[in-house]
């Protein structure tokens, strides 16, 4: 491990990822051949899949699943909790006992814009383009076009598009 990295010794990286500098990874897993830009942190129990782009600037918290062939640009957040309180009813910091971490799921081949943010409990569909800046708050079907805050549907990829 570089000196520019912070690998910890329980993360699970395939052959030939490709990781640079200025990184945090902890208890995740990286699929084979993907690449992690700089300034990302992939925290624990987060699933990358094989033959990914995770752009620097990025941040992938606990509970999110991104399978393979998947694009995510630069400065994209990743959110695991819809009602994020920083103390307990009374009054004390909270830890990990006092939340229940959300999933998200980002299904293959998906392409996620630069400086988007995901909310959590919800699915990003099979091949879907979320647009750059946008806000994802519910569910985006395979094949979709979504941008906007909240991001909206803009319109389907065609089959020509598909296979291009």
């Amino acid at each position: 491990m570089n000196s520019d990295q912070c690998i910890s010794l329980d993360v699970q990286l395939g052959k030939g990822v490709k990781l640079s500098k200025f990184i945090n990874l902890y208890g995740c897993e990286v699929g084979d051949h993907t690449k992690i830009g700089a300034f990302v942190e992939i925290q624990k129990k987060a699933k990358v899949g094989k033959n990914c782009k995770i752009s620097s600037h990025t941040f992938i918290c606990e509970g999110v699943t991104i399978e393979d062939h998947v694009f995510v640009g630069h400065g994209v957040t990743f959110i695991n909790d819809s009602y994020p309180r920083a103390t307990t009813p009374e009054g004390e910091l909270q830890t990990e006992k006092d939340w229940k971490v959300e999933p998200t799921l980002v299904k293959k081949g998906a392409s996620i814009g630069s400086g988007a943010t995901i909310l959590s409990n919800l699915v990003i569909g099979e091949n879907a383009i979320v647009g750059a800046g946008s806000v994802v708050t519910r569910d985006v079907p395979g094949n979709a076009i979504v941008a906007g805050n909240p991001a909206r549907l803009l319109r389907l990829i065609t089959t020509e598009e598909r296979v291009a």
